[in-house]
């Protein structure tokens, strides 16, 4: 699905130009202020036209499976297939009439009324790196590069947005809650339009978010002080500033400082203020502690929150990367399925108890999907997941010919399936979505017409955001 060209459609974003003239201006004696900088960058990166994103809040959270998820292991089974194909998990139906799922996700099959599978996504890039940068920023490269030539959807959805003038929320418009950050990021785009980065295990007790909000008034009362004095050293220096480059330091001085002392940016982090019922309802693991802190944040008014179910609920190599010799691709399925299912299910159901389904659109994906076709390797290591060294176990290699993804409220029409694969799950045969329509039904849901928005990059040329595809029909409202 390609959009022709017509120079008349063109909406030229600016691009790093004017980041770079702030830049090589240099900022040492403020070199500690990386917010206000953030801010300040942005601001002088915006070309304001009410033209490219209206003005109508909607936000999206997407659920990243880096290495990619079996599609045959749970969304797309193949309980016909033989058994070197079809993996040793029951079918089981869904709330969905003739759409089945396996065994692995009891919780989302019941609630499949409230979500639509694509069935058949398909690239050609068939490495990690290759695979992740077609899915998020629309490279059509196949081969595997050191670092994204392109920026990701998030970084230019962040930037667009920006275009329309002052923020009046507090919080980041784009937040990783430990995010994809491995084979994606802002390249051209710079890193004021990177996302407000939240690390570590949300279910820990004594996890907290650093530079959100202070603990101690005191601080707040210490911050304005060193502001005010700031201000009073700005007002001597900018009699020598010709060009006005101080002039607005004071404002985004000040947005940084919200962020730190409003108490909306600290309570939109805090799951203690979720009773435990919900809490438990998530799961009490990272990930489900992840995802609850994404819909909060959704809630709250943040655009864009990404996050990545990674690390020890995957496995002994901390990812979906199932190959014989990571894991015991069966047993890693096993291992994870419960968080994995459980999470997701309280995220899709909570967006709708909440009344979010129209506003906040819910995609859970990774790069690729895995070889229908087991095959059989000796293991690298003993773990989670894993038998010891040497022992051959089965596994699932990387598979960017099919695969499956699931969308969940964004005012969207729920409870189907979209496309299909072959009886093998080898291809993509019916309804075959790439990542421009992914990237593009994405953008259309935030209000931002993809086939029209050009940004140039580092070289001045006017780069599309999205080089081939359209919006998927059944996947917008």
């Amino acid at each position: 699905m390609t959009h022709p060209f017509n120079a008349s459609s063109i909406k030229f974003c600016p691009g790093p130009e004017t980041r770079r003239g702030f830049l090589r201006m240099g900022m040492a004696g403020f070199a500690s202020l990386s917010l206000p900088s953030v801010y300040r960058l942005r601001a002088e990166s915006i070309q304001t036209s009410s033209e490219t994103v209206p003005k109508e809040k909607r936000s999206v959270i997407m659920v990243w499976k880096p290495g990619g998820c079996s599609h045959i292991d749970t969304y797309d089974p193949k309980p016909s297939a033989p058994g070197e194909y079809r993996g040793p998990f029951a079918t089981i139906p869904t709330k969905v009439p003739g759409m089945q799922f396996t065994e692995l996700l009891p919780l989302q099959a019941k609630i499949a009324d409230k979500f639509t599978v694509l069935r058949s996504m398909r690239h050609n890039g068939p490495g990690h790196p290759a695979g992740s940068m077609q899915m998020l920023s629309g490279d059509t490269d196949s081969r595997d590069k050191p670092k994204p030539k392109l920026p990701d959807w998030m970084t230019i959805a962040n930037y667009l947005r920006s275009q329309q003038g002052e923020r009046t929320n507090p919080l980041p418009a784009y937040v990783g809650v430990n995010g994809p950050s491995t084979y994606n990021g802002p390249a051209y785009l710079g890193d004021a339009y990177a996302p407000f980065t939240v690390t570590g295990d949300p279910n820990q007790p004594n996890f907290s978010v650093p530079n959100i909000g202070l603990a101690n008034p005191n601080d707040a009362l210490h911050l304005n002080r060193r502001s005010t004095l700031r201000q009073n050293l700005d007002n001597l220096e900018r009699a020598f500033d010709q060009a006005g480059e101080l002039q607005a330091l004071d404002e985004f001085e000040s947005q940084a400082m919200t962020l730190l002392t409003n108490p909306k940016t600290k309570e939109a982090f805090d799951l203690t203020q979720e009773d435990d019922k919900t809490r438990d309802r998530y799961g009490r693991n990272t990930w489900g502690q992840q995802l609850l802190m994404a819909r909060r944040l959704a809630e709250a008014g943040v655009d864009i929150v990404t996050s990545s179910l990674r690390g020890p609920l995957c496995g002994r190599v901390q990812n979906w990367d199932d190959h014989a010799v990571n894991h015991h691709v069966f047993d890693a399925m096993r291992f994870r399925s419960q968080a994995y299912d459980q999470a997701v299910s309280a995220l899709i159901e909570d967006i709708y108890e909440r009344g979010l389904d129209k506003n906040v659109l819910v995609v859970v994906t990774g790069e690729f999907g895995r070889t229908p076709k087991i095959n059989y390797q000796p293991s690298t290591g003993e773990g989670n997941a894993s038998a010891p060294a040497g022992t051959k176990q089965p596994g699932r290699d990387h598979w960017p010919r099919a695969f499956s993804n699931i969308w969940a409220g964004g005012g969207i029409e729920t409870g189907r399936f979209i496309g299909a694969t072959d009886k093998l799950g080898e291809d993509s045969i019916d309804r075959i979505c790439g990542p421009g329509d992914f990237l593009a039904t994405i953008y259309h849901h935030l209000g931002i017409d993809s086939s029209k928005i050009f940004i140039k990059d580092f070289n001045g040329r006017p780069t599309p955001i999205v080089g081939e595809g359209s919006p998927i029909p059944e996947l917008i409202s």
